[in-house]
């Protein structure tokens, strides 16, 4: 983890984005006898992603996982920008961006895993569940103390909220 003291950066946040697997789901599969790729989110992970919505910060989803089901949820959420299938984070990243004028540095990043690091680096809040891998752990300013998929993207949310005096 770097050393700085993360809290002082919850106040620059102004956009959320998230990893799904591992992040806002466990990270596990669950095969179906069709052949369906299942997964699991946390209904708290939600209520935290719609009161962020609510308070006008921009959320997004940049994913190389690819199910219309993940999208449809998230979707109904209230979320608008949905990447899925994304080999190269950074270009979604970087059309967010642009999109929404939105800097990096007010930016709040949640990966677990390798294909997250770019992304972590050029954000200004890079954050991690419990379970990210060393590498990812090792360039977090914030590791949650809640595993991918059992309320870590409500950990960060409710922090930054409340830091800047939205929860509730």
């Amino acid at each position: 983890m770097i050393e700085t003291n993360y809290k002082q950066l919850l106040n620059n946040v102004k956009a959320f984005i998230f990893d799904v697997d591992g992040v806002l789901t466990d990270g596990k599969l669950h095969i179906s006898e069709k052949g369906e790729l299942l997964r699991q989110m946390n209904v708290k992970d939600g209520y935290a992603l719609k009161q962020a919505l609510n308070k006008s910060y921009e959320i997004c989803i940049i994913s190389g996982g690819n199910n219309p089901a993940v999208k449809s949820r998230l979707q109904g959420l209230g979320i608008a920008n949905v990447y899925l299938g994304v080999d190269d984070k950074m270009e979604s990243l970087d059309e967010f961006s642009d999109i929404y004028d939105v800097p990096f540095e007010n930016m709040c990043y949640m990966g677990d895993d390798i294909p997250d690091l770019p992304v972590m680096k050029a954000v200004g809040l890079a954050t991690c569940p419990q379970n990210a891998v060393a590498e990812v752990k090792a360039i977090s300013h914030y590791v949650s103390h809640r595993n991918g998929g059992d309320a870590c993207v409500r950990d960060i949310i409710e922090q930054v909220l409340k830091v800047q005096h939205n929860w509730l």
